[in-house]
């Protein structure tokens, strides 16, 4: 169990402090709500540590908004706009209550946005290092809609989904990746140091070595007269390809290749595919008209390639053609 500090608001307004133990973040969530309060913030207690220096203190704090801070940032909006709290008024409690000072002052600057007339998803369009485009085309979704609370915690529920399967992921890579980079050390300890003391070896033979030999020879040579520039090369080609994929063109190229990869692309179109049809349900569930559903769920499919091709199907719409044979 894990032990956490929360501060909730009250059905006549106050605002309630409090401890609990439990299973992880949803789960205390869960159990503030079930008291009938409405979450404002949510810090999970750590043990006590020696104290720090406050020049190291500050030099540990996040300089950006973390994945962890923007699935409490939306959990805790959608918390208070189910309860009736105004936007705007939402947005003031979390600026105020926010732990990080990189998430106080954006949550600020939404704020300040939203205050000047801004729409909330235009207002997180403002910082697209913070709120992914998927992230910025649900929110503006559930504006047109009148359901933003119902799409924020949607939004909460798919950033813990997908945290989990980071975690998952990345603790299934560890063991291959150490092994790869164990394995290349080797093999560049072995080009570089073990297998030129066995040239002079090898000439002493006085016969034509193997092919795989003269190979591996000729590996060992190029790695200590080249080893510098191939690997000053293969940073620059890295800062490039990654560059490339930054940019429009680049992206597009990136997600049609991913959609064409064997069983992942699949899994990939269809997880983005429910995404739209379920955010075009809750749209049309509201009321909006078809032509204006089909236009703001696409884009919260979030791979282009699929919005170009939701995008043509829209276009036949208005033609006359039925949804479904678009």
């Amino acid at each position: 169990m894990m032990a956490f500090q929360y501060r909730a608001l009250q059905a006549d307004g106050a605002i309630a402090e409090g401890r609990m133990e439990a299973s992880g973040r949803q789960d205390a969530f869960r159990q503030i709500e079930g008291r009938g309060l409405t979450p404002l913030s949510l810090t999970e207690c750590a043990p006590a540590q020696p104290t720090q220096p406050a020049s190291q203190v500050l030099s540990l704090r996040p300089k950006r908004v973390t994945a962890r801070m923007l699935e409490n940032f939306t959990r805790l909006l959608s918390s208070l706009l189910a309860a009736g709290v105004p936007l705007s008024r939402a947005l003031v409690i979390l600026h105020k209550e926010a732990a990080a000072p990189v998430a106080k002052e954006q949550w600020k600057q939404i704020h300040d946005l939203v205050v000047d007339g801004m729409s909330l998803a235009d207002a997180m369009g403002k910082l697209p290092e913070t709120f992914p485009r998927v992230y910025v085309a649900m929110v503006q979704a559930g504006e047109a809609g009148g359901f933003l609370d119902l799409v924020l915690g949607q939004i909460a529920d798919f950033q813990a989904r997908e945290k989990e399967l980071r975690s998952k992921v990345l603790t299934a890579l560890l063991y291959p990746t150490i092994l790869l980079v164990l394995a290349l050390g080797v093999l560049v300890f072995l080009l570089v140091f073990f297998i030129p003391r066995f040239q002079a070896i090898f000439a002493g033979f006085g016969a034509a070595l193997p092919l795989l030999t003269q190979m591996i020879v000729a590996a060992s040579e190029t790695m200590r007269s080249y080893g510098v520039y191939v690997g000053l090369g293969a940073v620059l080609t890295g800062f490039l390809v990654r560059t490339w994929l930054a940019s429009e063109a680049g992206r597009r190229v990136w997600e049609r290749v991913v959609l064409r990869v064997p069983v992942v692309g699949h899994l990939l179109a269809q997880f983005a595919m429910a995404r739209f049809c379920r955010m075009l349900g809750t749209l049309l569930g509201a009321g909006v008209p078809l032509i204006n559903g089909l236009n703001v769920a696409r884009k919260s499919i979030g791979n282009q390639v699929l919005v170009d091709a939701v995008a043509n199907s829209i276009e036949r719409v208005k033609e006359g053609a039925p949804l479904g044979a678009s």
